[in-house]
């Protein structure tokens, strides 16, 4: 059993001018369910995305390979319990590395402040 973890922090203003300024950026790296969260959040629809975005990049340092492999930012996708809670759901390449290294559950942690947003992610194997 080994526990594997990632941990990223991403300027806040700076994805924002990435979604308004880089045509086809926003579908590019976020699945449509966390568009429509992000979207749904108004005023801090910026953090929002900032947050999964850290949390997508948290996630690939936790499974070792960064963009790779076939590993596409929309095969980890980040969204929301019924309470609120953040959680991971992997599909194809990214899946498959997960089931490599025998991956047993992968939790995840947000955060963001005015000019930053953090994940952090940890996976157990």
């Amino acid at each position: 059993m080994a526990i594997l973890c990632g941990i990223d922090i991403i300027e806040i203003e700076r994805l924002k001018k990435s979604i308004l300024e880089r045509e086809g950026f926003t579908r590019r790296v976020f699945t449509d369910r966390e568009i429509e969260y992000c979207e749904s959040r108004n005023v801090v629809k910026f953090e929002s995305y900032a947050a999964r975005f850290a949390g997508k990049e948290a996630v690939l340092k936790a499974l070792g390979t960064g963009l790779a492999d076939g590993i596409e930012w929309k095969h980890i996708e980040i969204l929301n319990n019924e309470k609120g809670k953040p959680y991971v759901v992997l599909t194809k390449k990214a899946l498959e590395r997960f089931n490599e290294l025998g991956g047993k559950s992968i939790d995840i942690s947000l955060s963001h402040c005015a000019a930053y947003a953090v994940a952090y992610a940890v996976m157990d194997t």
